[in-house]
C-alpha cells in the first residue's frame, strides 16, 4: 500500500513537472511562421479568361454603343493584356505566343483602331468580327477549335454603362 502511494505521488509529481515545463515552453516558444505565399501559376486559359475575354467583350459592347472613347480605352487594355500574356507565357504548346498574336491579331486590332478613330460603326463591326476570327484562328492553330469567340450579344457587365455620355 505504501508503495502504491509512493508511485501515485511520484506520478502526480512527474505529471505536474511535465505540465509546468509544457506551460513554460508554450509561453516562450515562438509562434510558427505563417505559411509561405505560394505564387499562383496561371494557365493560358486562366490568362485568356481573366485578361482577354472581358476586354474583348467590353470592346465590342463599347463599339456597338458607339462610345468611341470607351472603345479606344478597351482596345488599349486588350493590347496591354496580350502584351502581358506574351511576356508571361512566351511559348504555349511549343508555339511562340508573340508570333501568333502578331500574325492573327495585329491586323484586325489595327483595323479596329482605325474604325474607332473614324467613329464608323460599320467599319468597327467588320473589324471587330475580323478580330474575333483572328482569335478563333489562333485557337485552331493551338488545337483548341472548341474555343469559339463571337461578337457580344449581351453584356456580362450589368454594372457598367456602355452608352456614351453626352
Amino acid at each position: 500500500m505504501r508503495l502504491t502511494r509512493i508511485v501515485v505521488v511520484a506520478a502526480l509529481s512527474l505529471a505536474g513537472a511535465i505540465g509546468a515545463v509544457a506551460a513554460s515552453f508554450a509561453q516562450t516558444a515562438p509562434a510558427p511562421p505563417p505559411p509561405s505565399a505560394v505564387p499562383v501559376l496561371m494557365t493560358m486559359g486562366d490568362l485568356m479568361n481573366t485578361l482577354v475575354q472581358p476586354r474583348h467583350l467590353k470592346l465590342g459592347l463599347a463599339g456597338q454603343a458607339q462610345n468611341w472613347p470607351l472603345a479606344k480605352y478597351a482596345l488599349e487594355q486588350l493590347r496591354a493584356a496580350f502584351a502581358n500574356i506574351v511576356s508571361a507565357k512566351p511559348k504555349f504548346a511549343g508555339m511562340p505566343v508573340g508570333d501568333l498574336v502578331d500574325v492573327a491579331l495585329t491586323p484586325p486590332l489595327n483595323a479596329v483602331d482605325a474604325a474607332i478613330k473614324q467613329q464608323d460603326p460599320q467599319k468597327f463591326a467588320a473589324a471587330y468580327d475580323q478580330l474575333s476570327q483572328g482569335c478563333n484562328a489562333c485557337h485552331m492553330e493551338l488545337d483548341h477549335p472548341y474555343v469559339v469567340i463571337k461578337p457580344a450579344d449581351v453584356s456580362a457587365f450589368p454594372n457598367q454603362e456602355f452608352k456614351p455620355r453626352h
